[in-house]
């Protein structure tokens, strides 16, 4: 009796089990049969062309969600004569590895038969689980096929990406869902015209988010409620009914991945680019997709004093105080604060003067050291200390005629350094005119 290889995918199949969803039923069956990712699947992209020939390279696919990574994986599956083995990097640890490869070394020396591995969720694979891969990779003994949804320049050992192409999956767009949800409607014999309304077809396609696995639910979510539900609805469904059938539609963001910084950057980039409309735009992405209020405040604050600084010094009073509405009030409320706070922020006048001061003088402490401080700022609590001059010829401000006397404060070897220099810019303005006021400058 044969054995079974224990790591072996069928790839033959007589139809779903029962229970299987909508989207896994329709996956696509063959590279003509996917949808976007036309800069490596689309006719006569020079990826695809290889594919087609069974020359598969080692590849890590990086997108968001229902872009088609797996998709392509399964239709290679199809398609290739190799031995396709396919893991989940949760529940695949450096033993099962080491046997996939181990595995696929025997197969290639002894059956001549290549293999081609599929690890779904790659960035979960730790340091030591990757390294595992590279030598099987190298030497030809498997194919590696990785999908993930984070960074891989941060998430997948650069030895490991160094092997592999990088194909940079992107969100579907309006077009390709659109054939997603006919396809989906017409595999249950229904067209979308008898489902929906044409502002409910866009609607649709909006809450998708370029998800073709959310596009794929939502449609089952409707056609269940049709063919299970119709009375409490009435069809073809009105836009306003179809928040009421699908419920909530939460956005993708991940808070540890790059969803979570490019947002965030967004915001801020916004803020400090003076406008409101998109730092409100991207703060109700974050709180709609349940980023922490806390995470969102903690950036307000430094943005306070990095962006706008002394150009509008009450900045930094609003923003601490957006912190302490969100400990008092909480969610949802809350965000009315944090509105009220991003707003006034991004309508500030900017200058980042106090920042780009701090950092010419950390600059400065970094290359010169500890330089000896002036005997005259010293402190001098002791006779000893007295009688070693500091604190000697140290003059009081408050006794000159503005509450300002010449003297200097800085090491004698950087007294001429200057590092912060005041804008033009709203309130900071009137901080350089006072400074040049002060010292007898024009």
């Amino acid at each position: 009796m044969p054995t079974m290889d224990l790591f072996q995918y069928s790839q033959k199949s007589d139809g779903p089990l029962e229970g299987t969803p909508l989207a896994e039923r329709l996956r696509p069956k063959n590279l003509q049969e996917i949808l976007g990712q036309a800069e490596y699947l689309g006719e006569g992209a020079p990826l695809r062309n290889l594919l087609e020939r069974d020359q598969i390279p080692s590849l890590i696919i990086w997108g968001p969600p229902g872009s088609g990574k797996t998709s392509l994986a399964m239709a290679l599956a199809k398609a290739t004569k190799k031995e396709f083995i396919s893991l989940n990097a949760v529940d695949t640890g450096a033993k099962i590895l080491k046997e996939v490869g181990e595995a696929a070394r025997n197969r290639r020396i002894i059956a001549e038969k290549g293999t081609l591995v599929f690890i779904d969720e790659i960035h979960r694979l730790n340091k030591a689980q990757q390294d595992v891969l590279l030598s099987y990779i190298e030497k030809g003994d498997f194919v590696l096929i990785g999908a993930t949804t984070e960074n891989p320049s941060f998430q997948v050992n650069s030895a490991v990406l160094s092997r592999c192409r990088l194909l940079v999956f992107k969100r579907l767009d309006d077009s390709s869902l659109k054939k997603l949800m006919q396809k989906a409607f017409a595999e249950s014999q229904l067209s979308e015209a008898e489902i929906l309304e044409g502002e409910a077809e866009l609607m649709l396609v909006s809450l998708a988010d370029g998800d073709g696995r959310k596009m794929m639910n939502a449609v089952e979510q409707i056609i269940n409620v049709y063919q299970f539900n119709k009375n409490q609805f009435q069809f073809p469904l009105k836009k306003e009914q179809l928040p009421k059938v699908l419920g909530s539609q939460a956005l993708y963001h991940d808070r540890r991945g790059d969803s979570h910084y490019d947002t965030i950057s967004a915001f801020i980039k916004s803020i400090r680019g003076s406008d409101p409309d998109a730092a409100l735009y991207y703060l109700a992405r974050m709180l709609e997709s349940g980023e922490d209020p806390l995470f969102i405040v903690r950036r307000l604050i430094i943005l306070a004093s990095e962006d706008i600084g002394n150009a509008d010094p009450r900045a930094l009073q609003i923003a601490t105080a957006g912190q302490q509405a969100v400990h008092f009030v909480g969610l949802p409320e809350a965000a009315i604060n944090l509105a009220q706070v991003v707003t006034y922020l991004a309508s500030a006048p900017k200058s980042n003067r106090s920042y780009v001061g701090l950092r010419k003088a950390q600059e400065e402490v970094r290359t010169t050291g500890g330089l000896p401080i002036p005997l005259e700022v010293r402190n001098a609590p002791t006779t000893m200390m007295k009688e070693l001059g500091y604190g000697k010829n140290y003059q009081y401000a408050h006794e000159g005629e503005r509450g300002w006397l010449p003297q200097t404060f800085l090491p004698k070897e950087i007294a001429d350094k200057k590092f912060y220099e005041p804008s033009e810019h709203g309130f900071e303005k009137n901080i350089k005119a006072y400074l040049q006021w002060l010292k007898g400058q024009r």
